[in-house]
């Protein structure tokens, strides 16, 4: 059923606000870091240190924030998550102005940052099922994924380079601003994201991470949609990784052409996550993962025997759309699925899974790539597309 004319509510829209100014200040400190880093050392290995220390906290404290989230009251922990964040940006400003600032300081605080973001992205995710009905789920989950792509991709990134053009603290600043307005919204919403899980639930949460874990591995659908989910990321990470070379190489588009590209591929991803709970209608999950599966990873296989400027463009668009709708979806249905006092750890699994898979996958695309050739990443997501569709489509067989 669609229910595009049912209100998502005022809370819904508070933590919708929250979460943008969130996105809107991690999209700024993407393009900052790597700039800031840029002025303290010439070694190409620690300025993309800085970036994977962003994402390492993930696979250290992914699981550990998703036993946290199911222990605290949401909008506790997101206040706190990011008030922490606040503090750390607040020492890191005041480090650049004095000229204090050095690689392992900028280190230190892109992974102290990234633990706040893996407290936080986990607790959201337990917090949107007691804002909105199942039956909105798909809608809401759309809205915050359109938040999320606009600030991480279209407005933080060129506020960031601008600001740190002005000034080299700038950037954190206005990042630091950004989370605290985010948690003057965040204590607006209602008590009742401030209590914890059922007192039903307090035996499994004692067990920790392991609980999570061990549900996770008995329920068959979820078991398998977070294996398949995680190896569309590794396919998706193994072509986008040589996509620049194979821009300029095969394409000819320059420096230039390829942030175009790029930000078209952003359209695609915007317009994916806001037409999800359409083409989920609230009951067609199993059809909708299906499709997104197959199409996220097997339409790259079209640039393994074209180097067309049109195909590339479609490539990338309708990708970047059908991954946001499989996103959208897998959330909701995860939702829907896991009790609520498990839901953080079961998140966090995921979450952990398929941010390790894509590094890995980005490593592989850089292998194939120099061993086989610059086809063999984007004919390996065909091969991904057919052996997780299938596995999918047998596992959710009613």
């Amino acid at each position: 059923m669609v229910t595009s004319s049912v209100s998502l509510g005022r809370p819904f829209w508070a933590f919708w606000s929250a979460a943008a100014l969130a996105n809107v200040g991690d999209g700024i400190r993407l393009a900052a870091f790597p700039l800031l880093a840029a002025s303290l050392t010439t070694s190409p290995i620690g300025v993309a240190a800085v970036t994977a220390a962003q994402a390492l906290p993930w696979l250290v404290t992914g699981l550990l924030a998703g036993s946290l989230a199911d222990r605290r009251g949401a909008r506790t922990l997101l206040a706190q998550a990011d008030v922490a964040r606040v503090i750390v940006l607040g020492a890191l400003v005041v480090a650049v102005m004095m000229g204090w600032a050095s690689l392992p300081l900028v280190l230190l605080a892109s992974f102290l940052l990234g633990v706040g973001e893996t407290v936080r992205d986990t607790a959201a995710q337990t917090a949107l099922p007691c804002l909105v009905p199942d039956r909105l789920l798909e809608r809401a989950n759309g809205r915050l994924a359109a938040g999320e792509i606009v600030g991480n991709e279209f407005v933080g990134p060129p506020v960031g380079a601008a600001l740190f053009v002005v000034g080299a603290a700038l950037p954190f600043a206005a990042n630091g601003a950004s989370l605290a307005l985010a948690v003057m919204l965040v204590l607006t919403l209602p008590l009742s994201l401030a209590g914890r899980p059922p007192l039903v639930a307090t035996a499994q949460v004692s067990q920790g991470v392991v609980a999570g874990l061990r549900w996770l591995v008995r329920h068959r659908v979820l078991r398998v949609l977070v294996v398949v989910t995680a190896a569309v990321a590794a396919a998706d990470s193994a072509w986008f990784a040589i996509l620049v070379l194979y821009a300029t190489n095969r394409l000819g588009t320059g420096t230039v052409g390829f942030g175009i590209l790029l930000a078209v591929g952003a359209l695609g991803g915007l317009l994916g996550s806001l037409v999800a709970d359409r083409l989920v209608a609230g009951r067609r999950h199993r059809i909708v993962v299906s499709w997104s599966l197959a199409i996220t990873a097997g339409i790259p296989a079209v640039l393994a025997v074209t180097s067309q400027l049109w195909a590339a463009v479609l490539v990338i668009v309708v990708t970047s759309g059908s991954f946001a709708v499989l996103n959208v979806t897998v959330v909701s249905l995860r939702q829907r699925l896991v009790p609520r006092e498990l839901l953080g750890r079961v998140v966090a699994a995921g979450r952990t899974l398929s941010f390790s898979t894509a590094a890995a996958g980005a490593l592989l695309g850089g292998v194939l790539t120099s061993t086989i050739g610059i086809e063999a990443p984007f004919v390996f997501s065909g091969l991904v597309a057919v052996t997780a569709t299938s596995a999918w489509w047998v596992a959710s067989q009613p």
